[in-house]
């Protein structure tokens, strides 16, 4: 495909930074992963950062730490990646499924509050697209009902509210570095929190429910003993992925301003297309993850088919999860995020687009709805 829907960059100094952990012979948990959670802390200005091994992980034991258990509900997007249901379930919870903002795709704060029932513990917003959602009805719904809010901001890093930077709203903020999200540490994900017992929690649980890592301990005199204190996982993040995320974190800005640029230029050039429609951008406080358009005349399957003959990648995010086998047991009417899931269109988006790319991926679409 001559222009992919994603992919990451990677310089040269990512690569020196993991042949300074190389070299190190230290692996695992170390320096560069505590360095990794500094640096995020004083970006994200939180008080809690705990550095995983995927953004999956970390929604698992946020949900986990917060207690989240059997018998319990948990309200969520259907809209959104299996991930954000499959922790759910993971903690032997039951997802509800909540419908979409149709300009957004972002959870409607109305059908979070006609959902809520004496078993729900949580509520998990989705910021779709690196926009966050309408968090102040949220968080005002989840106080009046006494509800945890645990935020997938998978796409959201480096994302605003209203001023508050993502990651200091809810209760817990849960992020990605997959290889294609705002920034990679080839695979990494952070717990964000202010809650010190959260926090200490997600510390314990990320390395199997041991009291201090094996960093720690080496670092004191009795460097071989542990004591295990709760049940856990192995989500700690590696100094080889932190190291990555730390030079990743120096060209954020270059990142976001890249994306914005090449947004724009979409937006500008699919306004007047009747048969499309775009969703509601604040570029001033969102970091794109990516671009979606809605193709409204039916013709969506139809446009993606000409795409690819004209060398441009496109794709679907996401399939509904209440549609999905998996779910077939919690699968409720969902008029808006099934209208849009036979629309959306995603198209192009990546820092490393070269100057004519965004050209070329607006011309194959107007020349299809030209034709």
């Amino acid at each position: 495909m001559a222009i992919p829907l994603q992919r990451p960059y990677l310089g040269r100094e990512e690569l020196d930074a993991v042949a300074k952990v190389f070299e190190s012979r230290w692996l695992g948990m170390g320096a560069a992963t505590k360095e990794f959670e500094d640096k995020l802390r004083d970006f994200l200005g939180a008080p809690h950062v705990i550095a995983v091994n995927t953004g999956t992980s970390a929604l698992h034991i946020a949900l986990d730490a917060c207690g989240i258990a059997p018998g319990d509900e948990v309200i969520v997007p259907s809209l959104t990646f299996a991930a954000s249901v499959q922790v759910i379930t993971c903690c032997g919870a039951q997802p509800v499924f909540c419908d979409v903002e149709i300009d957004t795709f972002n959870m409607d704060p109305a059908d979070v509050e006609r959902r809520i029932s004496p078993r729900t513990r949580a509520v998990m917003p989705v910021h779709f697209g690196g926009l966050a959602c309408d968090m102040d009805r949220l968080l005002h719904i989840a106080k009046t009902h006494n509800l945890l809010v645990i935020e997938d901001a998978a796409h959201a890093f480096g994302s605003s509210y209203k001023g508050r930077t993502i990651g200091t709203l809810g209760h817990v903020t849960c992020f990605s570095f997959d290889p294609i999200k705002n920034i990679t540490c080839g695979e990494g994900g952070a717990v964000v929190t202010a809650d010190d017992d959260i926090a200490a929690r997600v510390i314990h649980k990320r390395i199997l429910g041991i009291d201090q890592d094996t960093w720690s301990r080496y670092r004191h005199e009795r460097s071989w003993f542990y004591e295990v204190v709760t049940p856990g996982y192995r989500y700690h993040m590696s100094n080889i992925n932190a190291a990555i995320g730390l030079e990743q974190l120096k060209r954020l800005e270059a990142f976001r301003a890249r994306k914005t640029a090449i947004v724009k230029q979409y937006d500008q050039a699919f306004r007047d297309l009747r048969a499309v429609a775009l969703l509601r951008h604040d570029l001033e406080e969102t970091f794109p993850f990516f671009y979606v358009l809605r193709v409204l005349d039916g013709r969506r399957d139809e446009l993606m088919d000409y795409l690819k003959q004209k060398g441009v990648a496109s794709g679907v995010h996401y399939i509904p999860n209440h549609l999905q086998p998996l779910y077939a047991d919690f699968r409720v009417p969902l008029p808006v995020t099934e209208q849009i899931y036979g629309e959306m269109t995603t198209l192009p988006l990546f820092y490393e687009m070269a100057d004519d790319d965004p050209a070329l991926v607006i011309e194959a679409v107007r020349s299809f709805f030209g034709r």
